[in-house]
């Protein structure tokens, strides 16, 4: 009877003293609570400013750009001529630039750029997919507009001026439909293409290939130019690339970037004081401009995501917002050594609105 009374009065007891303890522990939790201010959440990281008021450091540093881009800018001919022959002598860009069956022929033993330990041999099947004769029918044109693919191009209203170059290059595969004829023209006499677009957007051409064709129609009878021999898995697609078009037998015509030559043209770079695991294809290109024109101008190179005059934000090209793979390209750094031709009269740089620049 004893033991039955007990059991009830234990029980009793210890939910008690866990009220006791719980009650406890509430009243110490509310107390450190009022003694502390309420924990702030994290500052939302930094994105590109949105006006010139939120931006004190770019601005800073923008207009240190703007300090060294000449307004009133004229070409230097003793300059040009002058880098101009620099290039032609270490890399040869007017003969060596592209493979050709003149300069490649079978038996030639291939480097890749990218990895100096791979070579390829080149036996009659491959010798017959280089180009015949010069693909740029070995004679120098008045104007060449290279065109990046820079944010900066939007609202640009550049096109017209781009349209009226002599030679038009365009890099990887970019879109001049849909609205942005305007701001970047339709004309196109070269244009890149990246393997990686190949096979991110193509599906390596491993099975239907005629989008691929299809989207290749904005840029009429072009030259299109693959780095097909920079890395070994470039080749293959590349080599589908060539057959596709050959097949559906269209009006563009596909040649090869030269490993020799991109090689020459990184150790001239570097001799330059350019620091990069790989140079730009913008930077390639307008390397090659240099040699092929006696005037060349470049729009959509920007490496900074405000705007140089209204200090908006870029995207990073005109028409998306995908990075660049930073740790093989130097885009600033690059875009230092093109305004430093542009201040020397060598090629000329626009930035911003190209109606304002026209009146």
């Amino acid at each position: 009877m004893r033991g039955q009374l007990l059991k009830p009065l234990l029980t009793l007891m210890i939910t008690v003293l866990l009220f006791v303890s719980f009650l406890t522990s509430f009243i110490w939790y509310t107390q450190e609570n009022n003694n502390v201010q309420p924990k702030r959440s994290s500052p939302p990281k930094k994105s590109a400013p949105q006006s010139s008021a939120s931006c004190k450091d770019c601005r800073e540093t923008i207009n240190k750009v703007l300090e060294l881009y000449s307004k009133a800018w004229t070409k230097e001919e003793t300059s040009f001529q002058k880098f101009r022959l620099q290039l032609n002598t270490k890399c040869h860009g007017f003969e060596k630039a592209t493979i050709t069956q003149k300069n490649t022929p079978v038996g030639t033993k291939l480097v890749y750029d990218g990895e100096r330990k791979r070579a390829l041999q080149v036996n009659p099947e491959l010798f017959s997919t280089f180009y015949k004769g010069h693909p740029f029918s070995n004679k120098t044109w008045h104007t060449c507009a290279v065109v990046g693919n820079g944010g900066i191009l939007a609202n640009s209203s550049c096109g017209k001026m781009i349209d009226s170059a002599d030679f038009v290059i365009r890099c990887n595969l970019p879109p001049l439909s849909n609205g942005y004829e305007e701001h970047v023209g339709i004309k196109t006499d070269l244009v890149t293409a990246n393997p990686s677009i190949l096979l991110e957007k193509f599906g390596a051409l491993m099975g239907r290939r005629r989008r691929f064709v299809e989207s290749l129609r904005s840029y009429g009878h072009s030259l299109l130019l693959l780095p097909a021999f920079s890395f070994g898995r470039n080749t293959p697609v590349s080599l589908r690339a060539f057959y596709t078009l050959e097949d559906f037998e269209s009006p563009i015509r596909p040649i090869f970037f030269n490993p020799g030559y991109l090689q020459s043209l990184a150790l001239f770079w570097r001799s330059q004081g350019l620091r990069a695991v790989r140079l730009s294809t913008g930077i390639i290109m307008t390397s090659l401009a240099l040699e092929l024109c006696d005037n060349v101008q470049l729009y959509g190179f920007w490496p900074f995501d405000v705007h140089p005059h209204s200090f908006q934000t870029l995207t990073n090209h005109y028409y998306d917002d995908r990075k660049t793979k930073t740790k093989f390209h130097a885009m600033p750094d690059e875009f230092n050594h093109l305004l430093r031709l542009h201040n020397l009269g060598v090629l000329k740089l626009h930035l911003g609105d190209c109606k304002a620049e026209g009146k």
